[in-house]
């Protein structure tokens, strides 16, 4: 969900604003995925590098993130949306984690589809934490299915569709290992101004492209 920053930029707001209206358009995207039949969708929302911004914008991205999962949780359970958390979570406060961990109990009878945040993620600490986990239980080897369900994003499908706004063109150590098959676009678009039509089009041109997966 790229280009929030950029997008307050060119307003003439601060930065913070650009971080607000990007967390408004995820409650339209639930929308958009829920009409177009999606049953699951991962955000990447904050990453293990994301640590590293300003304080002030981090400790901002944690007021958010507390305000979407406390005071707006009542919207995605009305829509009937699971909610989802995966990454690095003991980096969080013990205030997040324990707000991250009631919106996944208040969700988890959810029918209409799952909407996962990568909260504190990083790919490649993703595989290391797996490697580590699989090692201090004893394990001497394991398949492609013991390793997924050693990850954090275990027990999510491996995503058939990557959509990056902002104009970059890089996953930026998004699901490293679930994203080798995925069909990947990339829009100029800031995250705030995405919209249902480009969301659309999207899909429609997914639907067009021919998935072989190496046959």
């Amino acid at each position: 969900m790229d280009g929030n920053r950029r997008w307050a930029k060119e307003r003439g707001l601060q930065t913070l604003e650009g971080h607000k209206a990007g967390a408004e358009k995820i409650f339209e995207l639930a929308q958009w995925v829920n009409a177009a039949g999606v049953e699951e969708v991962i955000l990447y929302a904050f990453s293990t590098e994301n640590w590293n911004r300003a304080e002030e914008e981090v400790g901002y991205l944690m007021r958010l993130a507390e305000e979407l999962f406390t005071r707006e949780l009542l919207r995605f359970k009305d829509a009937g949306v699971r909610l989802r958390f995966i990454g690095d979570l003991s980096r969080a406060s013990d205030r997040i984690q324990n707000v991250i961990k009631n919106a996944e109990e208040e969700t988890k009878t959810g029918t209409h589809g799952t909407l996962a945040f990568a909260f504190s993620y990083g790919g490649r600490p993703e595989i290391l934490a797996a490697v580590n986990n699989l090692l201090k239980e004893g394990k001497e080897s394991v398949d492609e299915a013991g390793f997924s369900d050693a990850l954090w994003s275990a027990g999510l499908l491996d995503p058939d569709l990557i959509l990056r706004t902002g104009g970059e063109r890089r996953l930026s150590n998004f699901l490293p290992w679930q994203s080798i098959y995925s069909e990947l676009f990339f829009t100029d678009t800031k995250w705030p101004d995405l919209t249902k039509e480009e969301f659309d089009a999207v899909l429609l041109e997914y639907q067009e492209r021919e998935r072989r997966h190496g046959k």
